[in-house]
């Protein structure tokens, strides 16, 4: 294997892209104002998408008496408007002017929740509807709101006179003509295709000719090339990605039927694939793994996107080009990241989880990824993204990849894993495996962790070795003075007991329970957080194996069923 680049080469890379990006997207931009941007109005809506999001009419109540809870924040507006007030966290103001709540008051289906969501879009577009450099009209914010706004007219139009029709029209076409103008300087990744989406959705929703309609359709398909892999992940290798994608792919598409316009090319092989891969990261228990920022989402929300799945098949072994492993076998599900990181400001989303692995058995996950926060303070995404949060093996208390403290950059990977190697170890006896190797730790330590896991036949047994090599893995020698831990990360409803002879027993709700034990080196018990829980971090527990490579050159464990149905 090859060490990574330098730090230093690539952060000055990352700093000449980024200047020049930014250049061009001012120069792009050119004067912003709503002068610039105004234009001729609308007579009408067309039709209103769908929205497959769980909407609960109990919330539109707490909004009607000011009471907002959004983005895992809260604020009691006591009656004033809630876009005169600060927000309490960037998450609650980007929940806020997203208006995807507005579900909530179509929901509760009355002419009361209708009459407050109409009013609170009558304060946002006075407020707000001209303020075009403020952050209410960042494009990930303005497209989501665009989707809202346009799959919940009929709530905020329902019992509304001339005057506001009239005015509702007149800003959703100068937010359409905002983002159409913004669109091309929006960086590759989810943004960018919400983007495509919403402009998507509005020459269909609003009266367009069919040069409009194909032009948008055009540039949708667009994204699906650039950002949807052949084995059907995304390029941020981030499952819940495909997920928030489908959340709006599927309405536009009926959308395009109801119409009676002819759907984008790429369009349904585009969604047929992220169906695929959106079942090859879901466990036994049918959530979603924890790779690459994602985080828990509801049954409900998951079940209500699957139901439309109309492709064939089951889950592959192999993402070759998302680079994940997936080991299943009678109720054991294993999946695991074999990949480097994405590149560019793709990165900025990367997790250091390297040959981390997920299990899970019938209706319960056992072994975990932390995880990133629902709604996540950078301090707790900065946690979550350190190799230590995954079920893998950190050296030196160190992280695989390498993450920029610049405030210009962002939190890009500047070092760390740039290559892993793949290797097949299934056997004749039905076992199935691989062996991967990695290169994160091999810039500041000159050391390369290799990880094998096989999962039986049966699905009763999964083993796993692990080790510290120099490059062109050659053994430690007594000189060198690193130190390994390999963590395995207990999901928080599984109870964990170890015994006196050092093996630890997992124990599920249902009774299901699977035995750790570790050859050679006697595990710990140690306090842990689980950040992916819809109600916040989570204590939980961590079972971690402490090993100096210079004395015990690999370290042999297992997960072995000791109880529950087959």
């Amino acid at each position: 294997m090859t060490f990574s680049l330098s730090d230093s080469r690539r952060t000055t890379g990352f700093y000449v892209s980024e200047a020049w990006q930014r250049f061009a997207r001012r120069m792009a931009l050119g004067r912003i104002s709503a002068i610039r941007f105004a234009g001729a109005v609308p007579n009408r809506l067309i039709v209103a998408p769908i929205d497959l999001r769980v909407a609960d009419p109990h919330i539109a109540t707490e909004i009607y008496y000011g009471r907002f809870p959004l983005g895992g924040a809260f604020l009691d507006t006591e009656g004033a408007s809630p876009f005169g007030m600060s927000a309490p966290s960037q998450g609650f103001f980007t929940e806020l002017h997203g208006f995807g709540w507005l579900r909530h008051m179509r929901a509760a289906n009355h002419d009361l929740a209708a009459a407050n969501a109409r009013s609170l879009v009558d304060d946002w577009i006075t407020a707000h509807g001209r303020q075009l450099n403020s952050d209410a009209f960042k494009p990930e914010i303005l497209s989501t709101r665009l989707i809202a706004w346009f799959s919940h007219s009929p709530v905020v139009l329902r019992g509304a006179d001339h005057g506001f029709y009239r005015r509702f029209l007149k800003s959703i076409a100068l937010q359409v003509r905002f983002l159409r103008h913004v669109a091309p300087s929006v960086p590759v990744g989810e943004t960018r295709f919400r983007v495509r989406i919403a402009l998507a959705m509005a020459s269909l929703c609003l009266p367009a000719g069919p040069n409009a309609i194909r032009a948008a359709a055009r540039l949708l398909d667009e994204e699906f090339a650039r950002q949807i892999l052949p084995d059907g992940g995304h390029i941020s290798r981030n499952a819940q990605v495909l997920l928030n994608l489908l959340t709006d792919l599927l309405p536009l598409r009926q959308t395009y039927v109801n119409v009676g316009s002819r759907l984008p090319p790429r369009m349904t092989p585009g969604i047929d694939r992220i169906f695929t891969g959106l079942k090859f990261f879901r466990h036994s228990n049918g959530e979603l793994s924890l790779f690459n920022g994602a985080t828990t989402v509801s049954a409900d929300t998951l079940l209500s996107v699957l139901r439309y799945d109309d492709s064939s098949g089951q889950a592959f072994r192999e993402a070759p080009h998302s680079r994940f492993q997936r080991l299943a076998a009678g109720r054991t599900v294993v999946i695991a990241d074999t990949g480097p990181p994405p590149q560019g400001a793709m990165s900025r989303t990367a997790f250091a989880g390297c040959t981390a692995f997920e299990l899970s058995s019938g209706s319960s996950r056992f072994i975990v990824n932390a995880g990133n926060p629902f709604h996540p303070n950078e301090m707790q995404r900065s946690f979550a993204r350190m190799t230590a949060a995954h079920s893998t093996v950190t050296l030196n208390d160190t992280s695989s990849l390498r993450y920029s403290q610049s405030g210009f950059l962002g939190p890009v990977v500047i070092g760390g894993v740039s290559r892993v190697d793949i290797e097949n170890l299934d056997e004749a006896d039905g076992a199935i495996g691989f062996s991967a190797i990695h290169d994160g730790y091999a810039a500041p330590f000159d050391k390369l962790h290799r990880r094998e896991l096989r999962l039986s036949a049966d699905g009763h047994s999964l083993s796993g070795r692990d080790r510290i090599l120099r490059p062109g893995e050659r053994v430690i020698v007594a000189g060198d003075r690193e130190e390994a831990v390999a963590r395995f990360h207990v999901h928080p409803t599984i109870a964990i007991h170890q015994h006196d002879d050092g093996t630890v027993l997992l124990t599920a709700g249902d009774g299901e329970s699977w035995m750790f034990r570790c050859e050679n080196v006697r595990p710990d018990i140690e306090d842990d957080v689980h950040f992916a829980d819809l109600a916040g971090p989570r204590a939980c527990r961590q079972i971690a194996v402490a090993f100096a490579p210079r004395d015990c050159a690999e370290i042999n464990w297992s997960f072995s069923r000791v109880s529950g149905r087959d």
